[in-house]
């Protein structure tokens, strides 16, 4: 076996703040070819999709969160106890039945109680921008909607949905090294507040259960065994922060390959049950979470490679996506007839993501719902990129439409 350490690896630095949108293809593209095994500024890279679900799934490899607690001294208070009980965190035995207990609030036939009040979201969200044949998609699409949604799923108040994005936006940067080490005190305060909401949300359905997600947690049982309420909390947490930046960036990423794509606009207007094929496709061609961490909790060995323990291991979604995928896998198509082969956008394993079946249908949803209600799409302008650090989206995204003349 050969130390990981003494291999000559190619060199990459994901860490570079002008790699995205184009330039990060033309880099991952040209990456895939050297390998399965990359070096990356903190640790390792692994490329092709194998290797990705190896390190996802992987009991030896955890995800790194208590670690980053430990480099940026978070040693108490709120960030430091949702850090510790976060499900990410959280491994073995514990986690086994924490997920045992959620899971059926999240299975494909639970969250459709969900869609009737995505649709009207998305109806009300549209009539403003409809007869000006334009707006900022974000802005007034991507990020108003999952944040409504996840308002609706928790039993919030809809008018709590702005507070909602926020406190999730803030969170979600406890994962971005930059924002630690610059505005961990706004993270905090975030959880703090969060926090202080969630309780009172939680105390409010112990004695008024209701059809939402915390009702639904508050009720759960398996064998005799219940969630107490500090779980029921953080649970709630990472529905919220697992569930609002990250559809927001992906419905973005969606409907921009849509609109510089128009044949495939075209494909799903004339069809808009294809949405379910658009989603799978965006998640396979852009994915929102590019790389994903694990560290090695013990030696292991893959490959004939050994990685000694404390190796970090950045999964990269990007190029395991685009491995297996049969003919053309740089082409975005929404009408190729894939290998059933499960992206690794939402993660792989035990940790594998919550929500993703909300995700899916708020995305399925949303871009249905464009292909009945608009005619034409292009981009009205450049989109703007963000980091591809922690979750990878759109800060603007301008478009241009023609309502569809039978809309509804």
């Amino acid at each position: 076996m050969t130390l990981v350490g003494e291999l000559e690896l190619q060199s990459f630095d994901y860490t570079d703040p002008g790699l995205r949108g184009e330039r990060l293809h033309g880099a991952m593209r040209e990456l895939a070819t050297q390998g399965w095994l990359a070096q990356g500024p903190y640790g390792y890279m692994v490329l092709d999709r194998e290797a990705g679900e190896f390190f996802l799934r992987t009991r030896s490899a955890i995800f790194p969160g208590m670690k980053i607690a430990e480099l940026f001294d978070v040693k108490d208070g709120a960030l430091w106890e949702e850090m510790k009980r976060n499900i990410l965190h959280v491994n073995g035995a514990d986690h086994t039945r924490l997920r045992s207990l959620v899971n059926p609030a999240l299975t494909p036939r639970a969250v459709e109680r969900w869609r009737p009040a995505m649709q009207r979201f998305l109806a009300e969200l549209f009539e403003p921008v409809r007869k000006n044949g334009k707006c900022e998609f974000v802005e007034a699409f991507a990020k108003p909607y999952p944040s409504q949604t996840i308002a609706t799923v928790m039993g919030a108040p809809l008018a709590d949905a702005p507070r909602l994005h926020h406190w999730s936006n803030w969170i979600q940067r406890q994962f971005d090294a930059a924002s630690m080490a610059n505005e961990r005190d706004r993270i905090e305060v975030a959880v703090q507040e969060f926090y202080e909401y969630a309780r009172a949300l939680i105390a409010a359905r112990r004695d008024d259960p209701r059809d939402d997600l915390i009702s639904t947690l508050l009720a759960a049982e398996q064998e005799g065994d219940r969630l107490s309420e500090e779980e029921c909390v953080n649970l709630v947490l990472n529905v919220l922060i697992g569930g609002v930046d990250t559809t927001q960036s992906q419905l973005a990423h969606a409907v921009r390959l849509l609109a510089e794509h128009p044949d495939q606009w075209a494909a799903l207007r004339a069809d808009p049950t294809l949405a379910g094929a658009a989603v799978e496709e965006a998640l396979r061609f852009e994915p929102i979470t590019p790389f994903t961490a694990r560290i090695t909790v013990e030696e292991l060995e893959y490959r004939d490679v050994t990685f000694p323990k404390d190796t970090i291991v950045m999964v990269c979604a990007f190029t395991g996506n685009r491995d297996g995928v049969g003919p053309e896998p740089e082409e975005f198509d929404i009408t190729a007839e894939r290998p059933k082969a499960r992206v690794l956008t939402f993660g792989a394993g035990v940790h594998y993501c919550l929500g993703a079946n909300l995700a899916r249908l708020e995305l399925e949803e949303g871009l249905g719902f464009l292909a009945r209600n608009v005619d034409t799409l292009e981009l009205d302008g450049e989109a703007v990129y963000e980091s591809i650090l922690g979750i990878y989206g759109l800060a603007e995204l301008p478009i241009r439409f023609s309502p569809a003349v039978a809309a509804g």
